[in-house]
């Protein structure tokens, strides 16, 4: 699971990234700061500005150009997502899987004529979502329960049981599903196979999305497969047992991007405080005047630099072909847990006005909460990130 492309990614040419990147900073700050309200009022982004970013090519930044993409490296690919996380969190993630976990699984693992049938169509703007976690089973796969068994009338396969926690999947075009195709397996892991599920097949239904803390306008909701039928090409690669692992090399990409969305985030959680700080007046002068105010300043900006120049070293790897497991690991833990100390001291800074509705810090507040969770929570990861090395160190003795 942890063999990456041994090739380089050059990516965009890059003066033609920088006027897009120009673009998008526009957008973003012209466009959908103004429309948040909107979004966090009706739960929902308008659908004329969805409408725009597909126009944009948001939805097919990562794939390939050939095939109706931008054909994005992961260097750019993060530089988007960062200066997309500045506005709330939903305008990411309503193209986020498309460009994240499902394209590369699809790159990773997908047979030719899968690729050609789904890049164009993603690109195009058709919504992904990724059937991994279930009530029962996160990051533990030994205890999933949805299974795909072969058709016994002949080609294809017939997939039963539930997903949970699933991002886009009341808008969801596709589904990319992890099943058991064997009761157990080795290598480890070599039970679970992935599947590309058409979300309009019949037997596949979606819950009510779920209420959340946060993040207004993301909607996550349960899958459920009854008797789903899918054809033989719908297996990813052709091939069993190769679902968990390309499952996991599309989580490395997630990570990177959640990394980079917690740090556009907790950017324009302190750009907030700034300004408030200037603003606010106590005992005749602005708090920005005070030295413990400016303490909480200062470390919130020491910590995003430290989070941007680890983003750059992970992407710079991936672009180059090295394997980013552990790198992208620690990005995303070290970004996820920064962003929720940013916006505590930027509740903080705001006083009593930070624990306010009215205002913005406190909706960063539970905007935030959720970076630490998904693709991998801070406590997962932190196991992987050792375990990494202490497989390495067992190999050099």
């Amino acid at each position: 699971m942890s063999d990456a492309p041994a090739t380089a990614n050059p990516g965009m040419d890059a003066d033609v990234f920088e006027q897009f990147h120009e673009q998008l900073e526009r957008y973003v700050r012209e466009r959908l700061l103004p429309a948040e309200k909107d979004v966090i009022a009706n739960d929902k982004i308008p659908e004329e500005i969805v409408e725009e970013m597909k126009e944009m090519g948001l939805f097919g930044l990562s794939v390939p150009e050939d095939h109706g993409g931008a054909g994005l490296n992961m260097t750019q690919y993060a530089k988007i997502v960062k200066t997309m996380a500045y506005a709330a969190p939903a305008y990411r993630s309503i193209f986020s899987i498309n460009i994240g976990m499902f394209n590369s699984a699809l790159k990773n693992g997908g047979t030719k004529a899968q690729q050609e049938e789904w890049w164009p169509r993603i690109a195009g703007g058709e919504i992904a979502c990724f059937g991994l976690t279930e009530p029962g089973s996160g990051s533990d796969s030994a205890a999933m329960q949805t299974t795909a068994k072969p058709n016994p009338d002949g080609n294809g396969w017939i997939l039963n049981g539930s997903k949970r926690y699933i991002t886009n999947a009341p808008h969801a075009d596709v589904a990319l599903i992890m099943a058991r195709t064997e009761k157990e397996a080795q290598p480890k892991n070599a039970h679970v196979s992935a599947f590309i599920v058409p979300m309009d097949t019949p037997g596949v239904s979606v819950g009510s999305p779920d209420e959340k803390m946060g993040q207004a306008g993301s909607h996550i909701a349960d899958v459920m497969l009854d008797d789903v039928h899918v054809p033989g090409d719908a297996l990813l690669g052709g091939e069993t047992g190769k679902g968990f692992r390309f499952a996991m090399m599309s989580l490395d990409n997630g990570r990177i991007s959640v990394g980079a969305a917690s740090t556009g985030y907790a950017r324009r959680a302190l750009d907030s405080a700034l300004r408030y700080a200037n603003e606010r007046q106590a005992f005749g002068e602005p708090i920005s005047s005070f030295q413990l105010i400016q303490q909480m300043l200062a470390e919130s900006e020491t910590e995003i630099y430290a989070a941007e120049c680890m983003m750059a070293d992970v992407t710079a790897r991936a672009d180059r072909g090295e394997n980013t497991i552990r790198q992208a690991a620690a990005f995303k833990v070290f970004a996820s847990e920064m962003c929720g100390r940013v916006v505590d001291r930027v509740v903080q800074i705001y006083g009593g006005a930070g624990y306010l509705a009215e205002y913005d810090a406190e909706r960063f507040f539970r905007d935030a909460r959720i970076y630490r969770i998904y693709e991998g929570t801070t406590q997962i990861l932190q196991l992987q990130i050792a375990k990494n090395m202490l497989r390495e160190y067992a190999a050099q003795a």
